[in-house]
């Protein structure tokens, strides 16, 4: 970790949690470009060497006001609020607080009480603005278009990754649990597996302990279709080995049935995989239906298998939707604009 020194930072991005999540991702992601325009680090426990940051501990002790004044707080989980309160009234550290909301749900009473104590909000879709009750920004997470980008060769890389080389592949990737839809998955490529002998699937993620039950009965599901050597598990991988498998697909599914935001769509669209995804988290401002993928209700099977099956059934207009997708994140959804557009509320309460 390399030395900061706080007495010249503006921007406080805290992570305090040392398991990896969205959040997790997302600060990982953020930080070091909006480093190279801001003075900002994170603190966390641990993260990437590259992510300039601090140690939590660090905040204690550091000097009460930052280079402009008062110094930006940017929390997005409840302890990070609660922190943050207790910095500025407690040890009176002169802050601007900041949060991020990606919940589509009404908050509980704890977290509006904390919620109407920040001095600006970020939604991360227009559907978790609608569940604040105070005014907020809306800005869309983005993805880095160079790392996620589609290759020319496939069939090589599929064969680096020790995936089949031939045919369709399909993927569904994240934690392994009930309300990501993984079962739905299961059951839609048993079936779209059987519809067309060209077709592959691959499920990739972790599945804690208390969900061990569930990948069991999926990987039973598929071995007892005869399908074990045509639907594969793979347990998360490293982060640098995401984008490529990515890469590796021709098609993604992501078929939740709860998501605060859910990034993974964007990044398989990134790397020219349309996807098929339900209408939640912020999936319908993501997706445009026949183009870049499809939209389906939540745990509507029937529809999720069909646009599988269809998609699959005509490769010249899937080549077509690929090139679309792509376009439509480079055009829309890149990494450097939602750090852009985070800045600027950075910049108007250093300002305040």
């Amino acid at each position: 970790m390399s030395q900061i020194d706080l007495k010249q930072i503006d921007v406080i991005a805290p992570n305090f949690k040392k398991r990896y999540s969205g959040v997790t991702s997302t600060v990982i992601r953020l930080v070091p470009i909006q480093a190279r325009d801001i003075a900002i680090c994170a603190a966390a426990p641990d993260l990437p060497a590259e992510v300039p940051q601090v140690t939590p501990s660090a905040l204690w002790s550091m000097s009460r006001s930052g280079p402009s004044g008062a110094r930006v707080w940017h929390a997005r989980r409840n302890n990070e609020m609660v922190a943050g309160l207790a910095l500025k009234y407690l040890l009176g550290k002169r802050l601007k607080l900041l949060f991020t909301s990606a919940a589509q749900r009404r908050h509980t009473g704890f977290t509006r009480w904390l919620i109407r104590r920040m001095d600006a909000v970020i939604a991360t879709s227009s559907k978790s603005a609608s569940y604040l009750e105070r005014e907020a920004t809306v800005i869309r997470h983005g993805v880095d278009c160079e790392l996620f980008q589609p290759v020319e060769n496939r069939a090589a890389l599929r064969r680096a990754l020790d995936l089949p080389e031939d045919g369709l592949l399909v993927g569904c990737f994240g934690r392994i649990r009930h309300q990501k839809g993984n079962d739905l998955f299961v059951k839609a490529m048993i079936e779209a597996c059987r519809a067309n002998p060209k077709v592959r699937g691959l499920m990739m993620g972790r599945a804690t302990p208390d969900n061990a039950e569930f990948l069991k009965g999926l990987k039973d599901e598929v071995a007892a279709a005869g399908l074990s050597d045509r639907i594969l598990f793979r347990d998360e991988v490293a982060v640098e080995d995401v984008p490529r498998h990515f890469q590796a697909l021709d098609l993604y599914v992501a078929p939740q049935r709860w998501e605060g935001f859910g990034l993974t769509p964007l990044e398989a669209m990134a790397c020219g995989a349309p996807a098929v995804a339900t209408r939640v988290g912020a999936f319908e401002e993501l997706v445009v239906p026949g183009e870049t993928g499809t939209l389906c209700d939540i745990e509507d099977l029937d529809k999720i298998t069909a646009d599988i099956i269809e998609l699959l059934s005509d490769e010249t207009r899937l080549q077509e939707m690929s090139a679309a997708a792509r376009a439509h994140v480079a055009q829309t959804f890149r990494l450097e604009g939602e750090a852009a557009a985070i800045i600027a509320i950075y910049r108007a309460l250093l300002n305040t």
